[in-house]
């Protein structure tokens, strides 16, 4: 009863196996899929840095002002003395003399800088104080004398008087007054003559305000010429007073 039904059998285990086959070799001819490609993560920026001042040259004790900025950087500072700084910014300085101040940039990619310079101007150093044998030298002057004369001549008044207001403005300088003459007469007459022309100028001045404690007198006659030619302009020269700063 059983063998009409063994053709379709067989028939079925063929169709069957045939499709596993199929089956199978489908599987073995597909491809494997393909690996995602790799991607490098990005490289690092390079930092970049500026700095600018708002005035290149100051006079000593003023003030600039720095402004900066920076991309790409972790650590950013300014030298000297300003330290870290955040990436942009402004502060004020004031160096005490010509400085050139640096920005550095620190990052990733690497560091940057920039700088800028500001002078300063230094004022001269003050002129030493001139001392009194200086300004005696340069502010007193002699009083001149007519011919055989000790009387005080009227072109001698002004500067007798300019040398009594530096007297009295330095009120610890004390001076002699030397009476001088020219080469003509004795040196006996003469003598006398310089003494006579000293005592005049020390009258005069103590006229005008100088103590007389402070003034003495001497005479030199003919002996210390300040011009020694045989005329009357180096004979005038020599008939004065003449005043020297005592020790």
């Amino acid at each position: 009863m059983t063998q009409p039904h063994r053709p379709l059998v067989r028939s079925m285990l063929i169709s069957l196996s045939a499709l596993a086959l199929l089956v199978v070799g489908c599987h073995k001819n597909q491809p494997a899929p393909a690996a995602p490609a790799y991607t490098p993560p990005p490289a690092a920026v390079k930092p970049t840095a500026n700095i600018s001042s708002d005035r290149d040259t100051i006079n000593k004790g003023e003030s600039a002002k720095l402004t900066w900025s920076t991309t790409d950087a972790s650590n950013v500072s300014i030298a000297p003395e300003v330290g870290a700084v955040t990436p942009q910014g402004s502060t004020t300085v004031t160096p005490s003399e010509s400085t050139t101040y640096t920005l550095s940039a620190t990052g990733a990619g690497g560091n940057a800088e920039a700088s800028v310079r500001i002078s300063v101007n230094t004022p001269p150093a003050p002129a030493p104080a001139a001392t009194l044998d200086e300004l005696f030298l340069k502010e007193v002057r002699d009083a001149f004398f007519d011919y055989d004369s000790a009387a005080i001549r009227a072109d001698a008044q002004p500067v007798l008087q300019k040398d009594a207001d530096f007297l009295k403005s330095y009120p610890n300088a004390r001076v002699t007054i030397e009476g001088h003459c020219d080469e003509r007469g004795s040196t006996e007459y003469n003598l006398a003559l310089g003494q006579r022309r000293a005592n005049a100028v020390k009258e005069y001045l103590v006229s005008l305000g100088v103590s007389a404690d402070r003034l003495s007198t001497t005479s030199w006659g003919k002996e210390k010429p300040f011009c020694t030619e045989s005329n009357e302009a180096c004979w005038q020269q020599n008939r004065r007073a003449h005043f020297t700063l005592n020790k």
